[in-house]
């Protein structure tokens, strides 16, 4: 089966785009699965793609200095495409971040994906790309058939285009995809024809190539509509509705031939199957052919029900069907209605929220607060809509004649919808978390959100809440307000689920409103957890190639003045804490790790409990202290070792080497610790390095006091380094030069370290990458006084005292 270009008003796809898109299935219309399926330590993209899912443009790899060295023969150089040269779980890139610095972020799979819209069926139509997270159309305005070596006549009549990406494509015919082909960006050109292209099939070629996964619609009288059953093994079997959604809806009805518009249903919409279930997480893009281009689980693998069946309806387009355009998803966007052959958009003249409950009860949705999704195109079909509410359909709402309007585009109808819930829902969102699919659980109750308490919290509950909204994979519970206190009302407690439930609304017991908790027990979840957790594989490499890297997060949030710090984000941070019936656990000292079997810190952490290795261990990878992680792992102490110049009576030479136990059976000789991408040390600072030079982008860490309490979770605060002369007006002959102080120049806004913190990192910011311990918290004259700054041990230093000790073992 081949498919080549029938009839294409396409710009310059010349001189012979046929041979861009000919071959056994059409590359310019599949997904770049090959980005998507480039994942852990055997992928390796070799595409184009130079965008990231936040639509930051990808900076060139040898801007980054020695990085190309680093990972040699991995497809890394003079360019900006995505790649994963160090296993990442899939393609990423370094970008400049809003405040100019260097970030790096994973890969938008779908950029430069092609889909068809708009034509008699899903193999003709509109060329529409996908360019920053936006679909768009190609200019076709000096396309000419001959160009093409077009055979039958094209499809020359006047488009309706929404957005335009490229004026101009020049493929020469040998590219893998469109992205690769030279092309000209729109910039406001006329443009009144929009490129397209029909797909056929070749003669000589069988058609059981494509559609090899038989499938069909069961459950309802219409063909298009139905439970989807695929036949595998010789008999019929249903599909798991975890992440299925609209894109693999579309699939479906394209591979059954079925024209209009595509939507997913879930939960045994067109009721339960018997049998087998066949397939789980399939994860089509919307651009495949067939299901079995798709990713999915394997044949027969999956943790569900025929209660979880997934459906699909594919509806034809007649005279007033409805779609949402210009939005993020399907549920939102311009309100676009379907009218003698085209789509058009509504004037918002009298429009009401009851109009807006009539378009996504049509839409089979709810609605949601509505933002704006940019200016459409084409004709204005309906005005003076007039809806009660209670209306199936917006052909049903009284209204103007079709085409009768006084309007502009710039007064579209904008519309948001979300998926539809019981009526016995509760409205749940989360807060606080480093992504949407993470935070503190809130419910919307007598007209405000609350939070719910975490007496009784389970995994179970957590599985509840991630399925209320819309996430089908593994869900975690987080207790002892691991995303952060929340405000108001504590509406809920002692939630009991058995992990069945459709809504949290059928696992309270309990009288909303009745608890004996502080927001110190928010409750919380993680949802998709194996999908939203970073590799924690373990890192071999030598400390003096993986000091310094981190885990890189964009987002920043709230140490006094300071904010907490995200899962991973200081990999190096170790807490030095009690053993023993002498408070077992209790923190004693913060601590930079920076070598596998050793945790810099400060001198004045033994004061109190002495210098006994049976007192002591240090935890690791922890993140909340009160809530077990993952990558969290605790190791014995075998030597504390106080700098010998270090007096009980003084605040100088105020630095401490401890050396940990080994860890886990049959690691190798001299090594404590496993190093992974959330355990990794931080680089030492050269002798007598110029700190004050050199330093950029300064960072302390800790779990210390935050002018309320001690924190339960690591928390970070950005600070400057002061020069020397400017200590020294504060401290006097007490500051030596051994000592760093830091802090904040800004009256309104005081950073310090406090107790809690002693003996943790300021780290800084190397030029060309890379993390360096450059102080150790180590004293000041009052914490939170604005007039103080910190004082921190000068670990430059003391470059001989550590090279000494640490070459000793």
């Amino acid at each position: 089966l081949e498919y080549t270009i029938k009839s294409c008003p396409v710009d310059k796809f010349s001189p012979a785009p046929t041979e861009v898109i000919t071959g056994l299935l059409p590359s310019f219309i599949l997904p770049f699965t090959d980005c998507a399926r480039s994942r852990g330590k055997d992928g390796s993209y070799r595409g184009a793609i130079d965008v990231t899912e936040s639509a930051s443009r990808c900076m060139n790899w040898t801007e980054v200095a020695g990085f190309k060295e680093r990972y040699p023969g991995k497809g890394i150089g003079e360019h900006n495409h995505c790649r994963n040269p160090d296993g990442r779980i899939r393609p990423w890139c370094f970008f400049r971040n809003h405040k100019g610095r260097v970030d790096w972020g994973y890969c938008d799979c779908k950029h430069g994906s092609v889909r068809l819209q708009g034509g008699r069926s899903k193999l003709d139509g509109r060329v529409e790309v996908y360019l920053g997270g936006v679909w768009g159309s190609v200019c076709g305005n000096d396309w000419e058939d001959e160009d093409a070596g077009v055979v039958s006549a094209c499809m020359h009549s006047l488009v309706s285009v929404s957005r335009l990406h490229w004026l101009a494509v020049h493929c020469q015919g040998e590219e893998p995809d469109l992205l690769q082909c030279p092309k000209t960006t729109w910039k406001g050109e006329e443009c009144s024809l929009a490129a397209a292209v029909t797909c056929t099939q070749q003669r000589g070629r069988p058609a059981s190539l494509v559609g090899t996964l038989p499938l069909r619609l069961v459950g309802r009288q219409s063909e298009s509509e139905g439970r989807v059953e695929v036949f595998h093994a010789g008999q019929w079997g249903s599909i798991c509705d975890d992440q299925w959604d609209y894109s693999d809806a579309e699939v479906v009805c394209r591979q059954l031939g079925l024209s209009g518009v595509a939507r997913a249903w879930s939960q045994a919409h067109f009721g339960k199957g018997t049998g087998r279930v066949w397939l789980d997480e399939v994860r089509c893009s919307g651009n495949e052919l067939t299901l079995e281009q798709c990713p999915k689980s394997a044949w027969g693998e999956h943790n569900c029900l025929h209660s979880e069946d997934a459906g699909v309806s594919c509806s034809p387009l007649t005279d007033g069907t409805i779609r949402l355009a210009g939005g993020a998803g399907s549920q939102e966007g311009r309100l676009e209605i379907f009218y003698h052959g085209q789509w058009g958009t509504v004037c918002d003249d009298g429009w009401t929220e009851s109009n807006t409950q009539v378009v996504c009860r049509q839409l089979g949705l709810d609605m949601n607060p509505v933002p704006r999704f940019g200016v459409g195109s084409g004709p204005i079909l309906l005005d003076d809509v007039s809806c009660t509410g209670k209306e199936p359909s917006l052909l049903l709402c009284n209204r103007r004649e079709w085409l009768r309007h006084d309007c502009t585009h710039h007064e579209d109808v904008n519309i948001a919808c979300s998926s539809e819930q019981g009526a016995d829902s509760i409205p749940v969102r989360l807060v606080g978390g480093e992504s949407s699919r993470e935070g503190r659980v809130e419910l919307f109750l007598s007209g405000q959100w609350g939070t719910v308490c975490d007496d009784g919290w389970t995994d179970q509950d957590a599985e509840v809440v991630c399925r209320q909204l819309g996430y089908r994979g593994a869900a975690k519970a987080r207790v002892m307000a691991y995303f952060g206190e929340g405000t108001g009302p504590i509406h809920v407690d002692n939630v009991k689920c058995n992990g069945e439930e459709h809504s949290l609304a059928d696992c309270i017991k309990q009288k909303p409103g009745t608890h004996n908790c502080r927001h110190s027990e928010d409750a919380g979840v993680i949802c998709d957890y194996g999908e939203s957790q970073h590799s924690n594989r373990e890192v071999k490499d030598p400390v003096s190639s993986i000091c310094g890297l981190r885990l890189i997060h964009t987002r920043q949030r709230r140490i006094i003045g300071g904010e907490n710090s995200l899962r991973g984000g200081w990999p190096w941070q170790a807490a030095i804490r009690l053993r023993g019936s002498r408070g077992d656990g209790r923190l004693v000292c913060g601590g930079t790790l920076i070598d596998t079997c050793w945790v810099l810190t400060s001198a004045h952490c033994f004061k109190r409990y002495g210098n006994s290795t049976k007192q002591y261990k240090v935890r690791l990878g922890d993140y909340h202290s009160l809530v077990p992680e993952e990558y969290e792992e605790e190791y014995g102490v075998d030597q504390i070792i106080l700098h010998s110049n270090y007096h009980s009576h003084s605040n100088d030479y105020d630095l401490a080497l401890v050396r940990l136990s080994p860890g886990a059976v049959g690691q190798a000789p001299g090594e404590c610790v496993s190093f992974s991408r959330h355990v990794l040390p931080a680089c030492l600072p050269m002798r007598k390095e110029k700190v004050l030079k050199q330093a950029s982008n300064c960072h302390i860490t800790g779990w210390g006091d935050t002018g309320r309490s001690y924190s339960k979770t690591l928390q970070q605060a950005t600070l400057s380094l002061l020069p020397r002369r400017h200590c020294q007006q504060y401290f006097h002959s007490a500051f030596t030069s051994r000592m760093l102080c830091a802090g904040s120049v800004q009256s309104e806004r005081r950073v310090d370290s406090c107790r809690g913190d002693s003996g943790g990192p300021l780290v800084c910011e190397r030029p060309g990458g890379g993390w360096v311990v450059y102080g150790v918290t180590s004293w000041g004259h009052a914490c939170r006084t604005q007039q103080s700054p910190g004082v921190y041990t000068k670990v430059s230093a003391f470059t001989p005292f550590q090279s000494c000790v640490i070459s000793q073992f």
